[in-house]
């Protein structure tokens, strides 16, 4: 979770963008330089953890414990590991530590060739140098004027298309209907959050599916999008490599306020009425494709059953080992945790760009000097992703050595697979599940681990010891909903249900956010697991230290009980809810 930030979920078809703010996709940069005083920049990569561990191999017990799953986690979370970016040395690095762990722990190879790793052909995307925009003989420039969001390589082109103002986005009382948008570029406001800050990124799934028949969307928020997180956005974005097939969509771009009223010709968007006629635009929006310095892989590792008859099924557990790598720019740790403890509570899910009132500040100030007493500032740009989704990895291979290492083998067989590239839009999941390794009819159920390290009262409403969401467990099968729910009252695990994020049409968008949904296309009964967001979501401050390890191996547990009690049922799980269309946008 990244969910994937939410991020860039535009480059592979059938994907939800639950993308800004920005960008789960590619990398929630950090925080913000003219909101906070006192925070520290320096050019990438600081870090303040000490870089002494990496991909070795270290003893384990056979049981799930809050000390192995430090363990583990203090590794794969290390500076060392760089942020984990799919396609990056960081990321090569955390993938080989998976594949020794898997082999130590007595798993077998099922990725590719016999191997561990299955690769997945990504390219990386970048504005092309040609991209421009002109209205009225005046040309506008990419980062200082507007800045496209990569909606894939089936984005439309906007070159002569008329302007029209849609509405403010978050009003549905009043938009642009999609006979009224059809083939033109529609400028949108948007209106303040929930605080009354003004919002500076949109869910660009759920915007573009206002205007789906748009020629593009421009999004009339770039000057309130902060320095940090433009150029997060700078680092790009990335597609799987795969033929030219996707359906069109409507061009995505922000737009500052100058080239807005440029558009609607003079008139500003508070005074426009939708349906308002602009100019027309010219130029290319284009987005230029390179290879990744270093293969993106997912690790696919299985467990075969012990019953002859019901080994060539599989029960599949999943996490993703990719993160967001090193932020742009690095800030002060502590500065941006008590700034986010105030403002940014939902780190990446709730708005940037905010400014503190003078009790906020007054707040934040005294969190800092707290924390100023405990250690000196500490400059960070790593993106370590220790909840998101290290917290997910972890968790998988101590589920994986528990049942290696059991007396009794499950009676189905178990496949495990890291998937790379989620924080890119679900990239390595969109792969396996389109070319799996196992024939992927024979996948009787997916059980999805992202981000289940935190959770308590500190990070989000409600939260607690017994604090865990739960989603899309009934939305294929309400066989395996029950099993989880009386899997976790026959285990006595504790744990009581946020189903709140599973609703339909919920904004956070949870069930399109994570790798779970690219089974769940094909019709495979899915069970996401998640403790939820939190100040740290995509921040330098998720780190080791504020991981609930103890919690974390409850949630593994009732995993791999629910793992269990599946494999060993004597049918498949019923699938009683409709099967989605794989090829659709997902939808909440």
């Amino acid at each position: 979770m990244g969910y994937g930030r939410h991020g860039n979920r535009s480059s592979s078809p059938g994907v939800g963008q639950a993308d800004d703010p920005p960008p789960r996709h590619p990398g929630e940069p950090v925080t913000r330089r003219a909101l906070l005083p006192g925070l520290v920049f320096c050019l990438a990569a600081c870090g303040h953890q000490s870089s002494t561990a990496g991909a070795v191999p270290v003893s384990t017990s056979a049981e799930i414990t809050a000390a192995d799953l430090e363990t583990r986690l203090r590794i794969f979370a290390d500076d060392s590991m760089q942020g984990r970016r799919s396609g990056t040395e960081g990321n090569r690095k955390g993938t080989d530590y998976i594949a020794a762990e898997a082999q130590r722990i007595g798993l077998s190879p099922a990725g590719e060739r016999g191997g561990w790793f299955q690769t997945v052909p990504m390219v990386n995307r970048d504005i092309a140098k040609e991209t421009t925009l002109e209205v009225d003989d005046t040309s506008y420039s990419p980062w200082s004027d507007f800045i496209p969001r990569d909606q894939g390589v089936g984005a439309r082109a906007v070159d002569g298309a008329q302007v029209v103002f849609g509405g403010v986005v978050g009003d549905s009382t009043e938009l642009l209907s999609h006979d009224e948008a059809a083939g033109k570029l529609v400028v949108v406001a948007v209106g303040p959050d929930s605080t009354g800050q003004p919002s500076g990124t949109v869910n660009r799934a759920a915007t573009t599916a206002l205007f789906p028949t748009a020629a593009g969307i421009a999004v009339a928020t770039l000057d309130a999008i902060s320095p940090a997180d433009q150029a997060g956005l700078r680092q790009g974005s990335a597609r799987l490599a795969l033929p030219d097939s996707q359906p069109a969509t409507p061009a995505f771009m922000y737009v500052s306020s100058r080239l807005a009223r440029a558009l609607m010709g003079g008139e500003t968007l508070a005074e426009a009425r939708v349906g308002d006629p602009g100019r027309t635009v010219h130029g290319i929006v284009r987005f230029s494709e390179s290879p990744p310095p270093f293969p993106a892989r997912n690790v696919v590792a299985v467990l075969p059953g012990g019953d002859p008859t019901l080994r060539g099924e599989y029960v599949a557990i999943g996490a993703h080992n990719d993160h967001e790598g090193i932020a742009p720019v690095a800030v002060d740790h502590d500065s941006l945790r008590a700034f986010n403890a105030v403002m940014r509570p939902r780190g990446a899910n709730d708005p940037s760009g905010v400014t503190p009132t003078a009790e906020q500040q007054r707040r934040i100030t005294a969190m800092l000097d707290s924390l100023g007493k405990i250690h000196r500032p500490r400059r960070d740009s790593i993106l370590n992703g220790a909840d998101d989704d290290g917290s997910g990895t972890v968790s998988v291979l101590e589920i994986a050595e528990k049942l290696a290492r059991g007396p009794d083998r499950p009676k189905r067989s178990i496949l495990f697979v890291w998937h790379t590239g989620e924080e890119l839009g679900l990239l390595g999941s969109d792969w396996f599940t389109r070319h799996p390794t196992v024939p992927r009819d024979s996948i009787v159920a997916q059980l999805n681990i992202d981000m289940v390290g935190r959770g308590d009262a500190a990070d989000i409403a409600g939260g607690g010891p017994g604090y865990l969401q739960m989603i899309g467990s009934r939305r294929l099968s309400t066989e395996l909903g029950d099993i989880v729910e009386e899997t976790n009252e026959k285990g006595k695990f504790g744990f009581d249900f946020d189903y709140s994020y599973d609703a339909v049409g919920h904004p956070d968008n949870y069930y399109c956010r994570s790798d779970h949904y690219m089974y769940a296309r094909f019709g495979i009964p899915i069970a996401f697991f998640s403790t939820g967001a939190h100040r740290d979501y995509h921040q330098v401050t998720d780190e080791p230290q504020y991981i609930d390890y103890a919690k974390m191996a409850r949630v593994a547990s009732l995993v791999e009980a629910t793992a269990l009690a599946v494999a060993d049922l004597d049918h498949r799980v019923v699938v009683n809810g409709p099967k989605p269309n794989p090829w659709a946008v997902c939808k909440q």
